[in-house]
């Protein structure tokens, strides 16, 4: 049996029980015979040896009556929309919907979309007490909020708590459907890339100060547990770890972040500032907070390049724009501060970095050029296959004549490589290493 038929089943199961459930709640708030006096008297099915993902979901958190109706309830409106069709009667005495239902209509879909007024509902009809214990089942601190199994979304501010709309967050939607377990689609509603490579540390030059700095990120995340609970450090020590990359261009910052993450076995993401930032109020925090929403439980390492374009310096506050613009870096740091993961910023100057943030930083690592033997042992790792350089090609000379950083020795080789292949060589010329080299020097405005 494969997993998403598995899968079926057990919701199918799950989901009579639901409509059971409905059906009671109904009865008992219509005033209407019943044999059932109350909801909780259903009981859920056995999951115990089930192997389907919803089961192992419900083990994995020894989930009870309220919160599985929960999950169910926001999975409906994806798998099986009709069965909350009776949502959508009306009252008749005031010729509309009732509001005890709670809901919310979508754009396109034509059917109930359920709110946490709808779970409560469910759950405790108008009984006051039991309608307060429910509503903790929507706290941020709660574990369906916690893991990011549904999202609590508030249309407007001021509006009633339990007038959110109750979604299933996407992650856990094709959990308990396909069994696939997706990374978030980079586009606008999630900026933020996943970035790997097939680089090793052998491939990367750094001075031995800054790989002692290095050093000091890979422990933490091999032993901050070590130092945060059995230590007993974790009553004056946040969890996270905050770390500034500076120095120029092409001088490894990216792949550093990226094989801090390797080594660990952690996803990287590259935040997007450009689909970050917007120049409507509101707006920036919003698209922050979905991404740290969505990482503050999966241990990502959250890489911000050219962070001064968000962690610039603050300014004064001479009209409405300063001060919104003051409120974005203020909330920021907040989120930054409170990440229980890696946050690491690359600029290309430290100085344009607010000092705010600078002061929280538990490391500033300084990526500077490379030197005459570095850029040798760059240009060297480069050509793991010595047959492809023709016998005029001196690495050493290129090394200690042009002052290059990695990235751009890297531009310089793929322009030779082009060059070679493009005159039906099998050998790569010094000739076309110089010029890749003397068109990097002019890209960054600088001559032989």
């Amino acid at each position: 049996m494969t997993q998403s038929n598995a899968n079926a089943i057990t919701l199918d199961k799950e989901i009579s029980w639901f409509k059971q459930v409905l059906a009671t709640r109904f009865d008992d708030y219509f005033h209407r015979a019943t044999a059932i006096e109350a909801i909780r008297e259903i009981a859920p099915p056995d999951v115990t040896n089930d192997q389907s993902e919803y089961a192992r979901l419900v083990q994995e958190y020894q989930m009870g009556f309220d919160e599985r109706i929960v999950i169910i309830l926001a999975l409906l409106p994806q798998i099986q929309p009709h069965v909350l069709d009776t949502f959508l009667m009306n009252n008749q005495q005031i010729a509309r919907g009732f509001t005890e239902f709670g809901g919310w209509k979508g754009k396109d879909h034509s059917g109930f979309l359920p709110t946490c007024e709808t779970a409560a509902f469910i759950l405790a009809g108008d009984n006051l007490v039991e309608r307060f214990a429910v509503m903790r089942l929507f706290q941020p601190d709660h574990y369906l909020s916690k893991q990011q199994m549904i999202k609590i979304e508030h249309g407007t501010s001021g509006e009633p708590f339990l007038s959110a709309m109750l979604i299933l967050t996407p992650e856990y939607l094709n959990r308990l459907t396909t069994g696939r377990w997706d990374k978030p689609d980079y586009g606008i509603h999630f900026p933020a890339k996943l970035i790997t490579t097939s680089l090793t540390w052998d491939d990367l030059v750094l001075n031995p100060e800054v790989m002692d700095e290095i050093e000091n990120i890979n422990t933490w995340l091999k032993h901050s547990q070590t130092i945060l609970q059995q230590w007993n450090l974790g009553r004056n020590i946040k969890p996270g770890y905050r770390a500034l990359f500076y120095g120029p261009p092409g001088t490894g910052k990216t792949l550093t972040a990226t094989l801090i993450g390797s080594t660990a076995g952690i996803d990287v993401y590259r935040i997007d500032l450009s689909m970050v930032v917007s120049k409507y109020i509101g707006e920036t925090e919003k698209n922050l907070a979905n991404v740290f929403d969505q990482a503050v439980n999966k241990n990502w390492i959250l890489f911000f390049d050219e962070a001064d374009a968000l962690f610039g310096k603050r300014t004064q506050t001479s009209n409405s724009n300063d001060r919104h613009a003051n409120q974005e870096i203020s909330y920021l740091l907040q989120r930054v501060e409170d990440y229980p993961g890696v946050v690491i910023l690359a600029t290309n100057l430290k100085t344009n970095i607010d000092e705010a943030f600078a002061r929280r930083f538990q490391t500033s690592v300084h990526f500077a050029m490379p030197d005459a033997d570095q850029r040798l042992r760059l240009w060297q790792g480069m050509f793991v296959n010595n047959s492809l350089l023709s016998v005029g090609v001196n690495l050493v000379m290129l090394a200690e004549t042009y002052e290059l950083s990695g990235g751009a020795i890297t531009n310089a080789v793929r322009y030779a490589a082009i060059q070679a292949v493009r005159m039906k060589r099998d050998q790569i010329l010094l000739d076309d290493l110089v010029k890749g080299v003397i068109k990097e020097l002019l890209k960054e405005g600088r001559t032989l």
